[in-house]
């Protein structure tokens, strides 16, 4: 059985994300879906003194593109601001220091594209976590349909038999279509976990670089707690790894 995580790439995705990835086999990023301005795919929050803090990244343009299209503004110099952020933010927890030398490169280039961008990290963050998995990009290839039916057309591609959604894509996909189609839908219901963090309460759901700073080597087995239950089967099943 090989089992597909289908969504789109996202910037400096929450610990969710990256528990979707080591559920699954083939992650496939879902880059050839319209742009959404003001979305996750360009944009997360970090914690500060002051409570949550976005960090946006500028689209070129912001209508009429499919992500893997979207061009970043370089002339804004996002990426000055971004980075200073961070480390002003996170310099003093317990893990800084042995990833800073990767974001700082992240920062230190000029990115054209938002899809080479958010999947550059999300691959490197995969790669620290100790995640073992297969990444394809879903613009190259080729799917055909729409909605459900377009899915289905990537996980036929891959040759994946289950498929693992986020429980927000409840409100268009229509599971008998996998039924029909011999694929075994399951629902991601991640529960996020606690850690300790600067500057007071905790905060949940932001960058999954709040976790990796603050937890390190521990931050897989926290990802893990948080999945540990969270494969739904679509008729009500929950999954126990």
């Amino acid at each position: 059985m090989v089992k597909a995580v289908i969504t789109q790439p996202t910037y400096l995705p929450w610990m969710g994300y990256f528990g979707m990835i080591d559920a699954a086999d083939i992650f496939v990023f879902f880059d050839d879906v319209q742009f959404v301005s003001r979305s996750w795919q360009c944009r997360n929050k970090i914690k500060t003194f002051d409570g949550a803090m976005w960090l946006s990244v500028p689209a070129a343009k912001e209508s009429g593109q499919k992500i893997h299209e979207v061009k970043i503004n370089n002339k804004l110099r996002w990426q000055d601001q971004h980075w200073k952020s961070i480390k002003h933010h996170y310099t003093k927890t317990p893990h800084f220091k042995k990833y800073e030398s990767f974001f700082k490169e992240v920062y230190a280039q000029e990115w054209k594209s938002l899809s080479e961008l958010n999947i550059a990290i999300i691959k490197r963050m995969a790669e620290i976590l100790k995640l073992n998995v297969k990444f394809v990009n879903a613009s190259e290839l080729n799917a055909e349909g729409a909605k459900t039916d377009r899915l289905i057309s990537v996980l036929q591609k891959i040759g994946a038999d289950e498929y693992i959604a986020n429980p927000a894509s409840k409100c268009y996909i229509e599971p008998e279509k996998f039924e029909k189609a011999g694929i075994s839908l399951y629902w991601y219901e991640f529960e996020h976990p606690s850690y300790q963090q600067q500057f007071g309460k905790f905060r949940s759901h932001l960058s999954a670089i709040d976790l990796l700073f603050n937890c390190g080597d521990k931050s897989i087995d926290l990802i893990r707690e948080g999945g540990k239950n969270a494969l739904v089967k679509n008729e009500g099943i929950k999954v126990i790894k």
